[in-house]
């Protein structure tokens, strides 16, 4: 049987064809994979931060029955709160949004040390401790999204997965950042 250059040619460019075809859709469950984890470490971040969310109230309360007169850290508090709460849209505004909330609960855990009396409530305590363990786990939600963040910018701008990724729309979403204030140490003063 003797094929002639023709059909060779057709044969080595449909068996090229297929492969790149088959490289193209192992590349695209790649990136599905991947946004996935993204989405999935996003959740966990979320489910922290209602956490933190539901327990601002409840220390607010308890502050207030010691230092009423810090009314003005007690408000920052709550509108922090209600902000980081109603932030939507990018992770840049709710990363905002959530340092904002960090910094002001940082005042309040400040304000606390001036009260002995407030230092020793146990309901006090319970919630720092509450919410400090929150926070443990926010940190640790954090770093798990952007190493997920990183594995899906890496391989979406990587070549040649860029093609499959910049076809199919599949891009990473900014990372969760601490703001400048979150980063340097809370100061305290009396």
């Amino acid at each position: 049987m003797n094929l002639s250059p023709l059909v060779i040619a057709v044969i080595v460019i449909a068996v090229v064809a297929v492969l790149v075809l088959i490289w193209a859709i192992r590349t695209f469950n790649v990136l599905v994979r991947q946004r996935n984890q993204v989405r999935a470490s996003w959740a966990q971040i979320d489910v922290q931060l209602k956490r933190r969310h539901d327990l601002v109230p409840n220390l607010v309360e308890t502050v207030k029955g010691y230092a009423g007169h810090e009314r003005g850290t007690l408000d920052a508090v709550v509108a922090a709160r209600a902000g980081a709460m109603a932030a939507g849209g990018s992770v840049d505004r709710r990363a905002d949004a959530e340092n904002m909330l960090t910094q002001t609960l940082g005042r309040l855990f400040a304000l606390a040390e001036a009260y002995p009396d407030l230092k020793a409530n146990q309901n006090f305590l319970a919630l720092q401790s509450e919410l400090a363990n929150t926070e443990d786990k926010i940190a640790y939600a954090r770093q798990f999204y952007n190493t997920a963040v990183q594995a899906l910018d890496n391989t979406a701008h990587s070549f040649p997965s860029l093609f499959v990724a910049g076809a199919t729309g599949i891009k990473p979403p900014g990372y969760f950042q601490a703001s400048g204030g979150e980063q340097a140490p809370v100061q305290v003063r009396f």
